[in-house]
């Protein structure tokens, strides 16, 4: 009988090979392979469409104590599109080379998807029994918002989801080398929130050969440069202060909360790990106006990717307030909510033991995503969620930045070693 640890490098592979481009294709065929593969292994899957095509697979196994909430290990089925003519090796292919398994998804996040179906197939074909309920999930959508999925599904499929009280999904959990033999974990108990703003200018429409005071386009530029050139001020929240004093602490050097781009500068690498979570943030990323060039016209529009640390989302949206000039307005392209909580509780303790049993020198802290995961829309339900992958990844491994990125891979022992620790999880949630 193969292993969860044998046969995980063969189900993302086979996932990965499952086109599931958002936008551009469906969930159902990778839907359909997972429902297969728990069938196989003597569980009862439950596939749901919100659309046609936009498909969610679920699977519930009873654990020893029906009388403790669940536990939910959910991932995405979706992938971002990508570019072939980029790519070192075809996207959709799993091909492996270097030790490593490449394609879309093997990081974003057909890599967790796999290793919790693999253990999923393990505990069927065993019939072993976890300490309480366990619910996998493998949901639509998530790169497009989650419309279809775990927002569509908390509001029309809650029965779903009965009886959990906790979840865990990408977003934490990746080791990050200190560069002197010890790894921190970084375990997400928080997320900032959402804020895509359209950003509308009106103005005089005229001929582009004259001169114009009222130029939609000259206006919106002006306030998109203000906007992408401010910094936000440091908002150090509880988990991103306690990820750097353990991480001074391991590095021997001190940590001033109160100076903390003086602290960082002495920290090495670990910049590279906060810099994005220590703050607000406010990007231009897209920028319409106009239809000929001799034609000055009467409205231009632009959109901002806003993002806020939890307590913070009325900060950003004054300071983008402050820094529009009066001709233009902003409104919501989409808002989703910051979440923070604490570090602590039973699962906690078994998340960084299980992080500590296969890596010793490495360290379990709290963390903050800088994005966002489908545990925004579980909340709404009252499931408490984490980030937690269970990945070692080697130093040299540009980890981060291959996050809907070009040649795109993870290394086939990090995805063993992910299973080894969720295996301890479950013996232990």
């Amino acid at each position: 009988m193969r292993s969860a640890q044998d046969e995980v490098v063969d189900l993302c592979r086979d996932l990965i090979r499952i086109d599931t481009s958002n936008p551009g294709a469906t969930e159902r065929p990778a839907a359909e392979y997972v429902a297969e593969k728990l069938s196989d292994a003597g569980l009862e899957p439950t596939l749901v469409e919100s659309a046609p095509g936009r498909a969610s697979v679920f699977a519930r196994m009873s654990g020893m104590d029906a009388s403790r909430p669940a536990l939910l290990l959910h991932g995405h089925l979706d992938v971002v599109p990508a570019d072939a003519g980029e790519w070192s090796v075809p996207p959709f292919s799993g091909e492996i080379a270097d030790g490593m398994l490449w394609g879309r998804g093997a990081i974003d996040m057909k890599d967790f998807d796999a290793a919790i179906l693999a253990l999923a197939r393990q505990f069927g074909r065993t019939g072993e029994k976890p300490p309480r309920d366990v619910v996998f999930g493998f949901l639509a959508d998530e790169e497009g918002g989650g419309k279809f999925g775990s927002h569509w599904l908390a509001e029309n499929r809650p029965d779903l989801f009965d009886g959990v009280g906790e979840a865990i999904t990408e977003g934490g959990g990746v080791s990050f080398d200190l560069g002197n033999g010890s790894r921190l974990y970084p375990i997400e108990c928080a997320q900032r929130g959402q804020a895509w703003l359209r950003l509308t200018a009106t103005g005089r429409a005229g001929h582009g050969s004259s001169p114009n005071d009222e130029n939609a386009v000259t206006d919106l530029a002006e306030s998109l440069a203000r906007i992408g050139r401010h910094r936000f001020p440091v908002r150090l929240i509880e988990p991103v202060r306690a990820l750097l004093e353990r991480a001074a602490d391991l590095l021997g050097v001190p940590f001033d909360p109160s100076d903390v781009d003086g602290s960082l500068a002495r920290m090495g690498r670990v910049a590279e790990l906060v810099n994005v979570i220590l703050r607000n943030s406010a990007n231009p990323t897209m920028i319409s106006g106009g239809y000929q060039v001799n034609v000055i016209p009467g409205r231009a529009t632009a959109a901002v990717d806003g993002r806020f640390l939890p307590g913070y989302e009325q900060e950003l949206l004054d300071t983008i307030d402050e820094l529009l000039l009066p001709s233009v307005r902003r409104e919501f392209i989409h808002r989703d909510i910051a979440m923070e909580s604490g570090f602590d509780g039973p699962l906690v303790d078994a998340m960084c033991a299980a992080i500590t049993a296969e890596d010793p020198d490495g360290h379990p802290t709290p963390y903050c995503n800088a994005g966002g995961t489908d545990n925004k829309a579980l909340s709404g339900l009252g499931i408490r969620g984490f980030g937690f992958k269970a990945l070692r990844v080697p130093p040299e491994l540009p980890y981060n930045r291959l996050f809907h990125g070009v040649d795109e891979r993870v290394p086939l022992e990090s995805l063993r070693f992910s299973v080894r620790v969720l295996d301890r999880l479950l013996r232990t949630c």
